[in-house]
């Protein structure tokens, strides 16, 4: 506890802010490509799921679940050090964004696949009757009813996947905390660990709880909008 009232220590972390600075922006720079990674995966993933195909279906299946249980750590590993061993090195952040959208894409994928099961099948057959194909359907028809349903636990994969940008440590990452490790492991800067993490976990909340509250209010206000609707459609009925 020392430490964290240590006013040597505060001010260590203040001189060396830069590092909190890039290892901020690496962290942005990573969580935002790795999100239209992910979104790109989860979209295609997730509208292969409604496949009429069953081979789309499958493909949808093994992916979602091959991704989903196994941990994102083994899957930043093996494509980091597998490609270096085999010739194909490729940088850190690299690596981490593919492996950060790959593995968030699966739950897109999943998110993507709800949304559409929430929608009654009887809009599909009216909208193949009227001539639309899959992917008309899809645009037109389904998508724009289901986004509302999707939106708020998109949002919170969004959340998830900028928290574990942390997980570029395990490979000697340059985002917030592989910068705020090397920090207080510093031959010049060790030991303020206590402000040292303390900032690098207010970084992580500055970016994480306006997303997270967006998410939360989102999500209050499609219960209210069923809560409303119902009464109208049971004397409708």
């Amino acid at each position: 506890m020392a430490g964290l009232f240590s006013a040597e220590d505060w001010l260590m972390v203040w001189n060396y802010k830069d590092t909190y600075i890039l290892g901020f922006i690496n962290t942005l720079q990573t969580a935002v490509v790795g999100i239209l990674l992910a979104l790109i995966i989860g979209i295609i993933i997730g509208l292969m799921a409604a496949s009429e195909k069953r081979i789309f279906r499958l493909i949808n299946r093994i992916y979602v679940e091959f991704i989903q249980n196994t941990p994102l750590l083994l899957q930043i590993c093996a494509l980091y050090y597998a490609l270096s061993f085999s010739g194909y090195k490729i940088g850190i952040l690299i690596t981490g964004i593919i492996s950060l959208g790959i593995y968030h894409g699966a739950y897109m994928a999943e998110v993507i696949r709800a949304g559409i099961g929430s929608i009654p099948k009887g809009q599909f057959e009216a909208a193949y009757s009227q001539g639309f194909s899959y992917i008309g359907t899809m645009y037109h028809i389904i998508l724009p009813q289901s986004i509302k349903i999707i939106l708020p636990p998109m949002v919170n994969q969004v959340v998830n996947l900028i928290k574990n940008t942390s997980c570029l440590y395990i490979i000697g990452g340059s985002d917030l905390i592989s910068l705020t490790y090397s920090f207080v492991t510093g031959a010049t800067t060790g030991g303020a660990y206590a402000p040292a993490y303390l900032v690098s976990g207010l970084l992580f909340f500055i970016i994480c709880f306006p997303l997270s509250t967006l998410a939360g209010v989102w999500e209050a206000n499609l219960k209210k909008k069923d809560v409303a609707v119902s009464p109208e459609l049971r004397e409708a009925v």
